[in-house]
Parts: C-alpha cells; sequence; structure tokens
C-alpha cells in the first residue's frame, strides 16, 4: 500500500489535496477538528512510504498554526477551544497537499493535462518545464554556496555577514532563473514549440484502478468532518 501515492496519477494528488479544502469547510469545533485530523493521520500513515516525510511537512505548518492559534486565542476572547479549533483547521487544510504535492512529477503531471484533460499541448508543455526548473532551484542554491566558499567568500558567524551572504546569493540564483529560462526558450522554439497545432506524447498517461481507490479515498476523508458535524 506504501507505493500507491508515489505511482499514483499526479490528478489524483492534486484532487485529494484540494478535497482538504473542502474538508477544512466543515472544522467548526474541536471534534470535528480532531476526527478529520485523525482520519488523514490514518490515511498517511497507511499510504506514505516513509512517515519522517510528513512529519517534516507538518513541522512547516505547525507554525503556521501555532502562529494562528496564539493570535486567535489572544485577540478572540481568549477562549482556548475556539483557538484550538482554527489552528487544527489550518493543519487539516494545508498538510494533505503540501504531502501529496511533493509526489507530484511535473512530466506526468503534463501527460495527465494534455492527454486526458485535453488541454493546449504549448502551455502545458511550458508549464511542466517551468515546474522542472523550479525544483531544480534548491540545488543550484547549494552550488552558488559551494562556488561563493570555494572561492573565500564564505559567511562568518556575524549576523550581517549571513545576510550579505544570502543576498548575493539570491541575486546570483534570479540570475542563473533568468539565464536558463532563456536558454530554454530558445531550445523550445528551435523544436517548433512556436508554431506547431498539434503535437504528439512520448508517454502514455494511463488511469489505473488504484487511482480510481485513491480517489475515492481522499472523497471519504473529506466526507468526515461533514458528516461528523
Amino acid at each position: 500500500m506504501r507505493r500507491l501515492v508515489p505511482a499514483a496519477n499526479p490528478l489524483v494528488l492534486l484532487a485529494m489535496g484540494t478535497l482538504a479544502i473542502v474538508a477544512s469547510f466543515a472544522v467548526r469545533d474541536l471534534r470535528t477538528a480532531a476526527v478529520a485530523l485523525g482520519a488523514y493521520v490514518l490515511a498517511g500513515a497507511l499510504l506514505l512510504p516513509s512517515p519522517r516525510f510528513a512529519l517534516a511537512r507538518f513541522a512547516a505548518i505547525a507554525v503556521a498554526a501555532v502562529s494562528l492559534v496564539w493570535s486567535t486565542w489572544w485577540l478572540g476572547g481568549r477562549d482556548l477551544e475556539v483557538a484550538l479549533t482554527a489552528g487544527l483547521r489550518i493543519v487539516v487544510l494545508a498538510l494533505p497537499g503540501a504531502v501529496l504535492a511533493a509526489f507530484v512529477d511535473p512530466s506526468r503531471l503534463a501527460d495527465q493535462l494534455g492527454q486526458r484533460l485535453r488541454l493546449p499541448a504549448r502551455p502545458v508543455v511550458a508549464f511542466a518545464a517551468a515546474m522542472q526548473r523550479f525544483g531544480a532551484l534548491r540545488e543550484t542554491w547549494g552550488q552558488l554556496d559551494r562556488t561563493r566558499r570555494a572561492r573565500g567568500h564564505g559567511p562568518t558567524r556575524n549576523p550581517l555577514s549571513r545576510g550579505r551572504h544570502a543576498a548575493s546569493l539570491a541575486f546570483a540564483l534570479l540570475v542563473s532563473a533568468l539565464r536558463d529560462a532563456a536558454r530554454m526558450s530558445v531550445a523550445m522554439d528551435a523544436r517548433g514549440f512556436a508554431g506547431a497545432q498539434t503535437r504528439t506524447w512520448a508517454e502514455p498517461a494511463p488511469w489505473t484502478r488504484a487511482d480510481t481507490g485513491l480517489l475515492a479515498l481522499g472523497v471519504v476523508l473529506a466526507a468526515v468532518p461533514w458528516l461528523v458535524r
């Protein structure tokens, strides 16, 4: 079962993340929030290949949830139940999408958008190329950081030095991204993306029974807080 999510249809993963937003609208009290979050946690424990990955995503969302709980409690009459409900609603809304988005492959998503949803080929391929470049930004940042340190321009322990170092890396990353975007645009136009009216696809876009099962599970999970409410 733990292989279902990594091999799932990207459209199903996006649909499950969107259905979590629908589920969050039903979270109006602490009991509903706890049941909804428990259902998603149980599904994640059964389907995700590594619980540590989900915990890492939860840690990022927990910062927003805790800040919302604090501000709601402090400014909303200091009602702890209302504050906790607001924080858990954010977790129910954001956690499934944040976890599942990491398993969406841009190339497979483009195949599904172009072949199954029949969207125009040119914007779909451009979207896939942009997503692939966006995924490479972290690697580019690491390369730029290592290059500056190798040349003796690394930061010291001074916070100002670290700030200047981060700012210089951000500027270099922007220049690199613009250069790569221009190079990719020229390459795509050279391959006929500018004037082509019809286009073939190298890979198929299948829809399996496992995809149908995952989509049905997403609908059930989204319906849980509405039924409890």
